[in-house]
């Protein structure tokens, strides 16, 4: 029994972790934590009401994945993304997903599609209440599940490291301004667009949503961030 509830401890350890690297993320995405500023582990702890040890842990696994580096005795320094950087992960996209997303529309099945509409909705419903973390986890569901559906996992997974990197600064700015919402609204578009089988339709909405998503980060450069905690502080109060 003894090593049943070690896994167990371990387990939820584990879970943790990854809740805490999922509110970082969200608060990096959403231009909380600012780049080139040096953030302490003990000091996010205090903010997601957690202990220092998963956040160092999460931080770590945000520093594989480029997001965060390590700063000597200091903690972690958020690393900035050039503009060139942001264009390059677009245009990355852009090659990968419309013809994609094409594909798709031919060879997925209508109900295949359909059962993405309650995810598409949950994008808009979060734009509208404001819900950063919620959009953010649903437009990532949508985007990485919709690809999926053309059977290549690594093209999935190359997909879903490019949304890391190409992070949208100041997402909270552009939601209070309510620039989020047209954005949102395109999957379900989208979506619409795919179940009446218009593959060149679809191809040029994807196109034009990338190309949208593109123009709020270059939107949200401009817009300067409060220092807030909205997204850790959702963790929190969860």
């Amino acid at each position: 029994m003894g090593d049943l509830k070690q896994h167990s401890l371990i387990k939820a350890q584990e879970r943790l972790r990854d809740q805490v690297g999922h509110a970082l993320r969200a608060a990096l995405t959403a231009g909380e934590l600012k780049p080139g500023t040096v953030y302490s582990a003990p000091g996010l702890a205090a903010e997601l009401g957690v202990s220092a040890t998963p956040v160092r842990e999460a931080m770590l696994d945000l520093a594989r994945e480029g997001l965060v580096e390590p700063v000597r005795n200091k903690g972690f320094r958020i690393t900035e993304v050039s503009e060139r950087e942001l264009d390059q992960c677009t245009e990355l996209r852009m090659l990968i997903e419309v013809p994609t997303v094409g594909r798709v529309t031919e060879t997925a099945t209508a109900e295949q599609l359909e059962a993405l509409r309650p995810l598409a909705e949950e994008i808009v419903v979060n734009a509208r209440a404001h819900n950063l973390i919620g959009y953010l986890e649903a437009d990532r569901q949508f985007h990485l599940t919709l690809l999926g559906l053309g059977g290549n996992d690594r093209l999935v997974e190359t997909v879903g490291d490019l949304r890391k990197r190409s992070r949208l600064y100041g997402l909270t700015g552009l939601d209070e301004a309510g620039k989020l919402v047209s954005s949102a609204e395109e999957h379900v578009e989208l979506l619409d667009l795919m179940i009446a089988r218009d593959r060149a339709g679809a191809e040029a909405c994807m196109m034009r949503h990338l190309g949208h998503v593109r123009s709020l980060w270059a939107e949200a450069r401009d817009e300067p961030v409060e220092p807030a905690t909205g997204a850790l502080r959702s963790m929190r109060k969860g």
